[in-house]
């Protein structure tokens, strides 16, 4: 999950896609590769000195060699949402100090670090979902290597747009060489926290003339609720509003269209 631009509700995404995926009966991974650790937030999920859980940045920093192939199997843990869904849903979590991974991106071989983390650990999920920063440096380029598939988030505005056709370019021209990833594609583009304006209309119609069939429905419409939801790291189940059932149906139809565009092998 990728856009160069930030603040245009990644980590919210990635969230709501793998509570969609859950309730679907889908067993999900996340890894949340954002130092800021938004998406480990909006699952409930708080660091805690006194138990010293481990992070993302911690498996990531023990792939110097083969020997620590799959070292993020202990990072994996449980969300804290109470739905009956969230025993499907597990979290490697990130902090800060992921930003200390940054300086390693001139060791030979570090950009492999994330996939050998992951090494045979997610094979008896469904799906692992991997939120990216806002950037095309090196920690989305962890995720980029690991990754079999990309989905750009992006909002209806110019400069979001921008963000995620740097994505592109970048996965169709540097991922495969760069990277050692021929196999990445984008499977898809969702459209974030849509508003009917005028000019978010004609924004949203630049992007389907950019991405065409790579676009997937339904566009998310902003709606205060979900951000509040998303701010007090709560499920759609537990969360309430007037406006709930439309969002949970906003995202149920996501859900099956991500089924539909990346079926599990």
């Amino acid at each position: 999950m990728v856009n160069n631009k930030g603040g245009v509700g990644k980590s919210g995404t990635t969230v709501r896609l793998a509570e969609g995926l859950a309730k679907a009966g889908k067993r999900v991974f996340v890894v949340d590769m954002d130092p800021q650790g938004n998406s480990s937030q909006m699952f409930g999920w708080h660091y805690d000195p006194a138990k010293k859980q481990p992070t993302i940045s911690q498996a990531i920093k023990a792939n110097t060699d083969s020997d620590a192939l799959g070292s993020a199997r202990e990072v994996f843990q449980p969300i804290a949402w109470t739905c009956d869904y969230a025993e499907r849903i597990s979290i490697a979590p990130a902090r800060l100090p992921l930003e200390n991974r940054m300086s390693e991106a001139g060791i030979a071989g570090a950009w492999r670090r994330l996939e050998k983390a992951l090494d045979g650990v997610d094979d008896a999920v469904d799906y692992t979902l991997i939120d990216c920063p806002p950037s095309l440096f090196h920690l989305t380029q962890l995720g980029l290597a690991a990754a079999h598939d990309a989905v750009i988030v992006t909002e209806a505005d110019f400069y979001s747009i921008e963000g995620a056709k740097r994505v592109r370019d970048f996965i169709e021209h540097k991922a495969p060489k760069d990277l050692a990833n021929p196999g990445l594609s984008i499977r898809g583009v969702i459209i974030n926290r849509y508003k009917d304006t005028v000019r978010q209309n004609e924004q949203r119609d630049s992007i389907r003339r950019i991405f065409g069939p790579l676009v997937w429905d339904p566009t998310v419409k902003f709606i205060e609720q979900l951000a509040t939801s998303n701010n007090n790291g709560i499920s759609l189940d537990e969360s309430k509003g007037d406006r709930l059932p439309e969002i949970r149906a906003t995202y149920e139809l996501l859900t099956q269209t991500f089924l539909k565009e990346i079926p599990h092998p």
